[in-house]
């Protein structure tokens, strides 16, 4: 990254050849770098609008003329798909299949997939990536899988690709370890030349504030290729390994309730799930956070309501775990169980 900085590039030059190169490593036509999963989505959703019409392009917000619609499942909102609204489309929710089929029509400009954690893509989603692909094929309309939340392995982003995917959000940052303001937009060529057209060089363009420069090119890129050739039968038994001690050292604090939360059959990640009786311990969970938060190292974890937390291991470096057990330790030696 540091010598590309010291380099002059046409960017879309440089975004062909990388595309080029991401396109390989994920198994589909075409790729490009983006800001982070969330700009991949927003392009995504301006090139399903507006395809290849330059004059579309320029006049996004503005819908007159173009399919205004996405459908989205209504257990797949959430509030990054705010990168699909802010496009201006209208949001059409759909909770069965049968909905799904009567909701697409000649403005359905897309629909947005929340890439999962369960075997079909999706915690416990009504309808499933398979159906929603063999849907817009039927109506003629593309899915775009938000799949910022499903690496560990890499497997997982090839499987959405060979499986006809037509558009995928990656994150650059995260387990992949590139540029934590990178991300990736994969999938069908006509579609990612349209989200090219939709965002930075091009000045009239709904995406001209979401530059990505060529240090993240070279960056996400490199991060990439290095991601794809990981042993990760090898990082999950070290992520299984520090989740183990975790548990084991923080059972032996009295008066905490400690387990394995349910492993992920597609992203495959261990969490540690704590709880306790907030009155007994004489802390909260909301307090034992802040203390995490507040001392040293600084320690972020995953609240788990109404009482507990969730401490996950799988982006730590070997070693974190035993920092975040002695944090525990210290933290509960304050207050006496009654």
């Amino acid at each position: 990254m540091a010598e590309a900085a010291r380099e002059y590039v046409l960017l879309d030059e440089l975004q062909d050849k990388i595309g080029e190169r991401l396109a390989k490593l994920i198994g589909c036509e075409d790729a490009m770098v983006t800001t982070g999963a969330a700009g991949a989505i927003t392009l995504g959703t301006a090139a399903c609008l507006t395809g290849s019409d330059v004059e579309k392009v320029k006049r996004l917000p503005d819908l007159a003329g173009m399919k205004g619609e996405v459908i989205i499942q209504k257990v797949h909102r959430n509030g990054y798909d705010h990168a699909v609204r802010n496009t201006g489309v209208r949001v059409i929710e759909v909770e069965t299949r049968v909905e799904l089929e009567r909701a697409a029509s000649e403005r359905t400009a897309m629909l947005y997939f929340l890439g999962g954690t369960s075997g079909d893509w999706a915690w416990e989603t009504p309808v499933s990536l398979e159906e929603c692909l063999a849907a817009g094929r039927k109506a003629g309309f593309p899915v775009m899988v938000d799949a910022a939340n499903m690496l560990p392995p890499w497997e997982n982003i090839r499987r959405l690709a060979s499986a006809g995917v037509e558009l995928i959000c990656i994150s650059g940052g995260k387990h992949l370890r590139g540029p934590q303001c990178s991300g990736i937009l994969a999938g069908r060529r006509d579609l990612v030349r349209a989200a090219r057209l939709n965002s930075s060089p091009h000045p009239d363009s709904l995406g001209r504030p979401m530059k990505v420069g060529r240090e993240e090119m070279i960056g996400v890129w490199l991060a990439a290729e290095r991601y794809a050739r990981l042993d990760f039968a090898a990082l999950e038994r070290q992520s299984r390994e520090q989740a183990e001690y975790l548990k084991r050292e923080i059972e032996k604090i009295p008066g905490l309730d400690v387990s394995f939360a349910p492993h992920d059959r597609t992203r495959h990640v261990y969490r540690v799930l704590v709880r306790w009786d907030e009155r007994a311990r004489g802390i909260t969970a909301a307090e034992c956070e802040q203390k995490l938060l507040d001392g040293e190292p600084r320690i972020a974890v995953l609240q788990d309501k109404p009482q507990g937390m969730m401490l996950t291991v799988f982006m730590n470096d070997p070693g974190d775990e035993r920092l975040a057990a002695r944090r525990m330790r210290e933290i509960f030696g304050q207050f006496r169980q009654s």
